[in-house]
């Protein structure tokens, strides 16, 4: 039972709290997977972690299917399992639910629920809860697959469900063959000089690093020395990983002087967010980052180059072209500099509101989708058809073009639909994808981090009465209510070079994010700062 006072939430990242408080809920989304299980007749997942969270936190999501978020319309449900105030109550709410959705419970076709864990202490007894949820539904069977990353599961459930192998042993094969493949394929005389051959990776003392460990003996072409990988005592997510990185631009701990200029790159606890990083100067801990829009930028230039290559002509029938629909997905929050940056490459990028759920969903809508939030987290979804018409054209062109340069793009473009994850944003396959593409493009770090200069921004959050008086449209990027909200900040945001300027309702909390970008620091700060002042006068405590 949660304690009274205390109500939760299934979000992006499932549910997530102190994990003293978990068992019980756990219990009861152990029940839920199961239920997702019957009802789709598939293999589900269930993952037991928070992330980038403290280590004293823990949390639980559920993988559908697809490999993808539990569907969103099964969330109330979630919210109202995780919340029934007694047993009886419970089991009422279960029967309701059955009823309505048609699910049976006869045991006749048993069904699969694939369950793993980070590496926090207390995933193991809340991994218990899980299982005995899922064995009080008659015909679900529970798998333990041991400690993983949450990319992993998700990757394993997506290939269980499309028939085939789906052990971690078959996940770092792909990984491992699919970047050897890439790498050959580069053209010879583009490997930078050695120096560029390591790259150094912080492992945020969690289940990530342990993982990179395993896949680095896998690998040939490419040295990493991974850091902070929970062996060395550290603590999971306390001074390291992608999230402390990327919020605050300073080396994560065991880093320093000796690494002056050499590529890094930090994952989060539960390594589904990369981001690079360089260290500048020997005098300070402040690094240069190259977070998740610049890795976006990288793959969108790779990608976009293998596909002109494709089209080219060459002796073959004309009518086997393919107009492939390439398109790049952000949202408000990306620095405005990446996305003119992107536009100016001639790329279709298009906007959604904040949430993975809503980026992902809005990439596979296009032939190869790209998408990724400046935290890191992001991924390339390719579709069905497109891979049909690549793999039949890769296959003609090994007949008649064998080795030609149309042929190898065909083979690149099929190798990073093996290589990237495209169930969820995975920071061990997207580490292979930049480093391959970096190969290829015989580019260092900093080659990299001068395709733009980040516009400074600044982010503050207004403490308000009623956070839902804010209403938001065009992803975000206008406040439709209040009324003359919109309007004064658009005047504030006029005042400045570049200026531009979002206020959303946060997820969790009673608060209104601001978000304000310009062509200097100090006009970011200032923007920021009028308008929380205007969300106070329009929404605050004072306005009532």
């Amino acid at each position: 039972m949660l304690a009274s006072g205390v109500k939760l939430s299934y979000g992006t990242s499932g549910f997530r709290a102190d994990a003293s408080i978990l068992q019980s809920t756990v219990y009861r989304v152990g029940i839920l997977a199961a239920l997702r299980a019957l009802k789709t007749q598939s293999v589900i997942g269930l993952m037991i972690t928070a992330s980038h969270n403290e280590v004293s936190d823990n949390g639980v999501k559920v993988a559908d299917p697809s490999g993808g978020m539990l569907s969103q319309d099964w969330e109330p449900f979630a919210d109202t399992l995780a919340n029934a105030r007694d047993p009886q109550h419970l089991v009422e709410l279960i029967a309701e639910f059955v009823k309505k959705e048609n699910i049976t419970l006869d045991g006749a076709k048993p069904v699969e629920i694939l369950l793993a864990r980070d590496t926090r202490p207390s995933g193991e007894f809340l991994l218990e809860a899980a299982k005995q949820g899922i064995g009080s539904i008659i015909g679900a069977v529970a798998l333990d697959m041991g400690i993983l990353t949450t990319p992993q599961l998700h990757w394993m459930v997506r290939a269980r469900n499309g028939g085939v192998k789906a052990s971690e042993t078959d996940y770092f094969k792909q990984l491992s063959s699919s970047f050897r493949c890439l790498v050959d394929l580069s053209p010879s005389g583009t490997h930078a000089n050695n120096v560029d051959d390591k790259l150094v990776v912080d492992g945020a003392n969690g289940v990530g690093g342990e993982k990179l460990e395993i896949l680095k003996t896998m690998l040939n072409g490419l040295a990493i020395e991974v850091r902070n990988s929970g062996k060395e005592g550290g603590v999971l997510n306390e001074g390291v990983g992608a999230d402390y990185v990327q919020k605050e631009k300073v080396v994560p701990f065991s880093f320093g002087s000796q690494d002056v200029g050499i590529r890094c790159a930090s994952l989060d606890g539960d390594a589904d967010r990369l981001v690079y990083f360089v260290v500048p100067s020997t005098s300070s801990n402040k690094i240069e980052l190259v977070d998740g829009d610049k890795i976006l930028s990288l793959f969108a230039i790779f990608i976009k180059e293998q596909l002109s290559i494709l089209n080219k002509e060459i002796d073959v029938k004309a009518e086997n072209g393919y107009q492939c629909r390439l398109g790049i997905v952000q949202t408000a929050y990306a620095n405005g500099a990446s996305t003119d940056y992107l536009k100016q490459l001639g790329l279709e990028v298009t906007f959604t509101p904040t949430g993975v759920k809503y980026l992902h969903e809005k990439a596979a809508e296009y032939d190869i989708g790209i998408y990724f939030e400046a935290n890191g987290h992001g991924t390339i979804l390719f579709s069905e058809q497109f891979l049909c018409w690549l793999k039949a054209r890769t296959t003609e062109l090994s007949d008649v073009a064998k080795g030609s340069e149309q042929h190898k793009a065909a083979l690149r473009l099929l190798a990073v639909s093996e290589l990237i994850n495209q169930a969820i944003g995975d920071a061990l396959s997207g580490v292979l994808l930049v480093e391959a593409i970096l190969k290829y493009m015989g580019w260092s770090i900093q080659r990299w981090n001068e395709f733009y200069q980040d516009l400074p921004s600044r982010q503050l959050k207004v403490k308000v009465v009623d956070r839902s008086a804010v209403v938001t449209a065009n992803a975000e990027t206008v406040a439709v209510t209040p009324p003359g909200i919109q309007e004064a900040i658009n005047a504030e945001a006029a005042k400045h070079p570049r200026g531009r300027c979002f206020i959303r309702p946060s997820g969790t909390e009673d608060v209104i994010r601001v978000y304000a970008e310009a062509s200097s620091q100090d006009a970011a700060d200032n923007l920021a700062q009028s308008v929380a002042k205007l969300v106070d006068q329009f929404l605050g405590f004072g306005s009532s």
